[in-house]
C-alpha cells in the first residue's frame, strides 16, 4: 500500500516538474491533469524499471526516472493532440 502511494506522491512532483521541462500549447492544464500525467510517468517509469530489473518487485520509480516517465507520457500526449486523436481539453 505504501508503494501505490510512494508512487503518487512522486508522480505528482514529477508532473510539476515536466510540465515545467516540456514547453508548449498543448501541455495538459490543471491540478487533476497535471497529477494524473505525473501518475502516470511514475507508472511507466516503474514497469519499465521492474522489466529490466533496475527496481524490485515492492519498489517504486525515484524522482528522475518518474520525471523522465512524465515527460514521455507529455510527449505522447502532444503528439495525440497535434494528430487529433484526442481532444485538446484547455483549447476553447
Amino acid at each position: 500500500m505504501s508503494g501505490i502511494l510512494w508512487i503518487i506522491l512522486v508522480g505528482f512532483v514529477a508532473g510539476l516538474i515536466a510540465r515545467w521541462l516540456s514547453p508548449g500549447p498543448n501541455t495538459p492544464g490543471g491540478f487533476i491533469l497535471t497529477t494524473v500525467l505525473g501518475i502516470a510517468g511514475a507508472f511507466l517509469a516503474t514497469f519499465i524499471g521492474q522489466a529490466i530489473g533496475h527496481y524490485g518487485p515492492n519498489q517504486g520509480a525515484g524522482f528522475i526516472t518518474a520525471t523522465i516517465g512524465a515527460v514521455v507520457v507529455l510527449f505522447i500526449w502532444n503528439r495525440l493532440v497535434a494528430s487529433r486523436v484526442i481532444s485538446d481539453p484547455g483549447a476553447k
